[in-house]
């Protein structure tokens, strides 16, 4: 996890909820005195979020310290004991709800990570995510894919070619497009091409991509297209895949399944913090 970008993304969050102070706590609190702040997960699942807490309470008070924290990764059941943390009351609060915020989002796309990983685990495929993910939170919801036992897509347009449905209409063809992008990158570069059918899988194949994307093909035809390509090529489902329909695409022996729900529309982890006095 790159350090400046989290200390950005925070220092942004941090703002966004703080403008001008906490009027409430101001109000309330004459002394700031010592309290203690405790994360509990009020459901099952997996946590994903911890680094950016510390950086939160970090930024907020140098006063703030953990007293004892889960590692991400770890399961989760109600009741659990996430971490706890001891400051100044004023600055606890203030930082609440960014924290849950974070923390219940990353923990979700941990937990359904980690839902898919196991329905899949006996083919031994990877599960992994797009770039479908919310703006400016990239880095942080990729981690907590990886924390869920996922893999990474590529984080951004400079990390790959990936020669999808415009790039194909517009170039006109596949073969144009990939043999474009063949004298345009560095030997080290892959190029996966996205394919909606057996002509376009078949010219892929000729023009020798490197990955082979199935996109929103039936499971029927995904097998053909496994069998068609015989390992000629890295082989990736993607398409509207979720928990229901998972299980059968990853039978069709697909290496990989690309799944944009992992981010997109993930369902925050229900966490809650309560404060306690010293």
């Amino acid at each position: 996890m790159n350090r400046l970008i989290l200390e950005n993304i925070v220092r942004q969050a941090l703002l966004e909820d703080l403008q001008q102070g906490d009027i409430t706590s101001e109000a309330i609190f004459d002394q700031n005195f010592p309290a203690k702040a405790v994360f509990l997960a009020k459901a099952n699942g997996v946590l994903a979020g911890s680094p950016v807490v510390d950086e939160i309470f970090r930024q907020l008070d140098k006063e703030i310290t953990c007293l004892a924290a889960l590692a991400d990764g770890a399961e989760l059941k109600p009741g659990t004991e996430i971490a706890i943390w001891q400051g100044p009351i004023k600055s606890l609060l203030a930082g609440e709800r960014t924290a849950l915020n974070f923390l219940q989002r990353l923990s979700g796309i941990a937990t359904q990570t980690a839902e898919l990983v196991k329905l899949t685990r006996e083919f031994g495929l990877k599960i992994v995510d797009t770039r479908k993910t919310t703006p400016g939170l990239r880095m942080l919801e990729k981690y907590a894919v990886r924390m869920g036992g996922g893999f990474n897509h590529r984080y951004n347009l400079a990390d790959a070619v990936l020669i999808k449905d415009n790039h194909i209409a517009a170039c006109g063809s596949i073969t144009a497009a990939v043999e474009k992008a063949r004298r345009y990158i560095p030997h080290t570069m892959t190029i996966e091409v996205e394919t909606e059918n057996q002509a376009q899988v078949l010219e892929a194949l000729a023009i020798r991509a490197d990955i082979i994307m199935l996109d929103n093909m039936s499971v029927n035809e995904m097998t053909e297209m496994v069998q068609l390509i015989r390992r000629r090529a890295i082989v990736e489902a993607s398409g509207n895949i979720d928990e229901r329909t998972i299980k059968e695409i990853a039978a069709t022996g697909v290496d990989i399944i690309s799944v944009g729900s992992l981010t997109h529309s993930v369902k925050a982890l229900d966490i809650s913090l309560e404060i306690k006095k010293v």
